[in-house]
């Protein structure tokens, strides 16, 4: 073994390097497995899957071997918050404890630094008060920030829309012909990538710069030697997006707002504008109209020219109606390009809109996954692959689409380390969920297990006297049976639903139920920003306060992470099984049926199983934490499949009755208190 891979296993020692860098650090057999699991990958080259379950410590399992080894390291993750704690916490702490200089760089997508040429514009067009408060505090900011990452700006509200006028797309960027080429922060950030030894990226960003080549990953990837994909249970959802093609209201109302914002300022004569615009906005809404009359929202899927429940002739007329305004301006466009390097740009837009519009016409050929999916305020066309399995090899990992001696081959003359991770990666021992839908069933695979011990810090409830999950009046029983225990525990509660029906009767009837003398506050997803929701459910708690109840949906099954007591039960409502309307989940079942396969048993069940895994991961964070979770689906112990997905659960102890689920109630209870700091 080479000296730096020695160096990884005394780093992890009682006397190592990393007590220095983690307050309280103990070693953990686990956590020095997977470290020199993933030394013996970036010595050897080839892919490394592993699932490290709550607890193991997996970020420092990786760092340390990565950056130990001297090689150029690249590291993804799933979201922009957890690049920014990576780069910002994560990475220094484990650098300083080995005592390592290494240049670092953070690099994210255009829409996460301001552009300041949008800004300008922005404020040539401000329409109100509160719009030129909110750019007057931007450009303050502006004139002293370096990286102009909107993260830097914690009080501006994405779901705002200022966001999206104060940045860049790839579509209405000015390349070198902007005046402030110079200062741009896009390209700072990326020339700081190409020249660090260790850099962070995320997920979206590897699979748009695969999509279009655009990112600057593209130029990085081939002088780096180690790629670490973290929370890769969201890569091939994120994949399957980017690498799809798509169409949206929502691109071409930015189209038009661009449009007249540059003709404002200039070429005015040239063309009614105004006109132009009005007529493309005319024929967006017209698919409006006919994805409302739907009732969305929802995803419909179609397999020749209609989607599923709309008419043939008014579908394909809608959509052709778009073709008119988008031809008649790529005309006068080009007239105008001379006077402004802006107009090229909005003219090669609308080449690629009408391109776009014609092919969402044709009818639907080839192996991938067209649907429509809509909502009040906005529509989407998307034709995607089935899964990344082709895109990641051929076109990331730079291997042939396949197995064989060729592919073997292309692995030893490009003996990059790939290292795959994440909690939560399947329920079989091969991690099938994820290699298959990768491709990487020939990848190394290893599971190390959370240290926590759940039998003594968990416990698993499953009433089996509610009504079947179908029933009317399933959500509405959940929330009686509940409320008695939040009242109890004064909230520390998370519920976490499998519809935004269920999200809402829930939290409804929570409301009705519990007493206002109990002063437990009810948090509903969607009511207000997620971030506030989950900074206050972690405060409700903490210094004797009362605590909340959370009911959420989607995003906070995974990624929500609340150490202590400020989260003693979770309650899943219903087994997580994917829609079978979902047009992807109905096109990957019929995948599996003709190969041979049941879809229920060989997708639908370990669908179930992660998620089912992911969700009751909520609640154990540490080694002092203790608590219930709480299944409300009968079928979990009355059906047989119900086995494999408890055995996809942490082993916790079961409770068989509501007479034991009280009395651990009651045991929180008093252990809580006995914990709560004073005020």
């Amino acid at each position: 073994m080479a000296d730096w891979q020695d160096a990884v296993a005394e780093a992890f020692s009682v006397d190592g390097a990393l007590v220095c860098a983690q307050a309280g650090f103990v070693p953990r057999a686990g956590q020095t497995e997977m470290a020199l699991a993933v030394a013996d990958a970036v010595a050897e080259g080839g892919a490394l899957v592993v699932e490290a379950g709550t607890g193991v410590g997996k970020t420092f399992a990786y760092l340390v071997p990565a950056l130990l080894s001297g090689e150029r390291v690249l590291l993804s993750t799933a979201t922009k918050a957890l690049q920014d704690q990576l780069f910002g916490r994560d990475l220094p702490r484990v650098l300083q404890a080995l005592g390592l200089a290494r240049r670092t760089a953070l690099l994210k997508g255009r829409s996460s630094y301001l552009c300041l040429h949008r800004l300008a514009l922005a404020r040539q067009l401000e329409s109100d008060d509160a719009l030129a408060e909110r750019l007057s505090e931007i450009e303050l900011w502006a004139q002293g920030t370096q990286s102009g990452d909107l993260a830097e700006l914690p009080q501006l509200d994405e779901r705002s829309g200022i966001a999206a006028m104060v940045t860049s797309t790839r579509e209405n960027c000015l390349g070198a012909a902007c005046a402030h080429a110079r200062n741009c922060h896009v390209y700072r950030a990326r020339r700081e990538a190409l020249g660090a030894d260790v850099v962070v990226v995320n997920h979206h960003l590897l699979f748009a710069d695969m999509a279009v080549r655009e990112s600057g990953v593209a130029e990085l990837l081939p002088t780096v030697h180690t790629v670490v994909v973290d929370e890769a249970h969201q890569l091939n959802e994120i994949g399957v997006l980017f690498l799809g093609t798509q169409l949206g209201s929502r691109r071409l109302q930015d189209f038009v707002r661009d449009l007249l914002a540059t003709t404002g300022q200039s070429a005015l004569g040239l063309a009614d504008w105004q006109g132009l615009a009005a007529d493309l906005e005319a024929a967006t809404r017209s698919v409006s109209a006919l994805v409302r009359s739907l009732g969305g929202p929802g995803r419909w899927r179609w397999d020749a020219g209609t989607p599923q429940g709309l008419n043939g002739a008014d579908w394909c007329g809608a959509v052709q109606g778009l073709a008119p305004p988008l031809q008649a301006l790529i005309c006068v466009l080009d007239l105008a390009a001379e006077q402004n390097p802006e107009f090229d740009r909005l003219g090669e837009r609308c080449v690629d809109l009408l391109a776009l519009s014609k092919r969402f016409v044709r009818a639907h050929e080839g192996a991938s996954v067209r649907w429509l999916e809509g909502s009040a305020s906005e529509w989407r066309l998307m034709d995607s692959p089935h899964d990344i399995a082709s895109a990641l090899r051929s076109r990331l990992m730079g291997l042939p689409d396949g197995d064989g001696p060729e592919a073997e081959q292309a692995a030893a003359a490009a003996p990059r380390a790939w290292i795959f991770t994440s909690a939560t990666l399947g329920d079989d021992e091969r991690l099938s969920w994820f290699t298959e839908p990768c491709g990487l069933q020939d990848a190394r695979v290893l599971r190390v297990p959370s240290p926590f011990d759940y039998s003594a810090q968990a416990a698993l409830y499953v009433p089996v006297d509610l009504p079947a999950p179908a029933d009317a009046s399933h959500s509405q029983r959940v929330a009686e049976l509940v409320a008695p225990a939040v009242q109890a525990l004064g909230g520390r509660t998370l519920v976490l639903t499998t519809s935004l029906r269920a999200l809402r009767a829930i939290g409804q009837v929570l409301r009705e139920r519990l007493p206002a003398a109990a002063d437990i506050e009810v948090l509903v997803q969607g009511e207000s920003p997620k971030r506030w929701l989950m900074d206050r459910f972690r405060e409700g708690a903490a210094w004797g306060r009362a605590g909340c109840v959370l009911v959420a949906s989607a995003t906070f099954w995974e990624g929500f992470d609340v150490p202590g007591d400020s989260l003693q039960l979770v309650v899943i409502d219903k087994l997580p099984f994917p829609a079978p309307t979902d047009p992807l989940v109905q096109a990957r079942s019929e995948r599996v049926a003709a190969a041979g396969r049941s879809p229920f048993a060989h997708y639908a069940i370990p669908e179930a199983a992660v998620a089912l895994k992911q969700g009751a991961g909520r609640l154990i964070r540490s080694e002092t934490d203790r608590g219930i979770l709480m299944v409300c689906d009968p079928r979990l112990a009355t059906m047989g499949y119900g086995k494999r997905l408890l055995r996809a659960l942490p082993p916790m102890r079961r409770l068989y009755s509501a007479q034991e689920f009280d009395t651990a109630i009651a045991a929180l209870t008093r252990t809580s208190t006995t914990r709560s700091p004073c005020p």
